[in-house]
């Protein structure tokens, strides 16, 4: 791995919560932009929820449900809920800093686990890079020569404790109405 890649590995989650302050702080949100944010944070949330109940780390290659789309489809749903949270916010300074970075931190954070799929599965994963797109999903999934059918399942859902996307958007949903509420009283 190199020292770049290892940087934002490391520093993927420490970095998230100073600027999830920062993110509050220049957040500017109202009932509209709340209420708009929820349909798109539930995709976000759906499509999580449904690569987590497909997905089996560190054991087999998924390549099935919405693995056969895209090689990532956790932070596809990852980003669309970074989406909702932009439109939550209300603020053009809260959504360049969470797509901002969405984009500079997972970008490399999916190569690095690219490097050690291929490493661990070697040619059955070169097949899948060559057939499914690492984030921007295909509209219509891969037929793999290899790869069991696989299915979803709640148990692997809630082994991969996926529900914890789930809370994280409401608890900020919560603050971003708190906040909403506040400013009513005088805050901003």
């Amino acid at each position: 791995m190199s020292s770049a890649s290892a940087f934002f590995t490391r520093w993927r989650v420490r970095l998230g919560y100073p600027l999830a302050i920062l993110v509050l702080w220049f957040a500017r949100p109202n009932p509209k932009s709340i209420l708009l944010a929820i349909p798109v944070g539930l995709l976000g949330l759906f499509i999580r929820a449904l690569a987590a109940g497909y997905l089996h780390k560190q054991e087999v290659l998924t390549v099935t449900g919405p693995y056969a789309y895209t090689r990532n489809p956790l932070y596809f749903g990852s980003a669309i809920l970074a989406v909702a949270a932009s439109i939550a916010t209300y603020s053009w300074i809260s959504a360049a800093i969470l797509c901002g970075y969405f984009a500079l931190f997972y970008s490399v954070v999916m190569r690095r686990e690219e490097g050690e799929l291929r490493q661990h599965h070697g040619a059955a994963f070169d097949e899948y890079a060559q057939a499914v797109p690492l984030f921007f999903p295909r509209l219509v999934p891969a037929k793999l020569s290899f790869g069991s059918a696989g299915s979803f399942s709640f148990a692997q859902f809630k082994k991969n404790r996926e529900y914890r996307a789930l809370i994280g958007f409401l608890v900020l949903l919560a603050v971003l109405w708190i906040l909403w509420r506040s400013s009513l009283l005088g805050r901003y």
